[in-house]
């Protein structure tokens, strides 16, 4: 695939791209430079600061639950507590 830079500085990038990234106008890109390349990221910390806060856990419930719930006891997870037996 290829883009063309416009008088301006501007490229368009190519359908697909956008597609495959769920770019849409208005999403933000970090622009680094590695040598003579040019590499473009989706910046998802807007995406996550404006989900903060939205999701409310069940009473007595932490994030650390749901985590293990969702990927299971990681090596050296103190939880449960030794007395206790899986």
């Amino acid at each position: 695939m290829e883009a063309t830079v416009a008088e301006r500085g501007q490229i368009t990038l190519p359908k697909a791209v956008r597609d495959a990234l769920g770019l849409t106008k208005g999403t933000t890109l970090k622009v680094e430079l590695d040598g003579g390349r040019i590499i473009l990221r989706k910046d998802v910390g807007d995406a996550l600061s404006k989900m903060r806060g939205r999701i409310k856990l069940p009473a007595g419930t932490t994030t650390d639950d749901v985590m293990r719930e969702l990927r299971g006891r990681a090596p050296g997870d103190p939880y449960p507590p030794p007395d206790e037996t899986e």
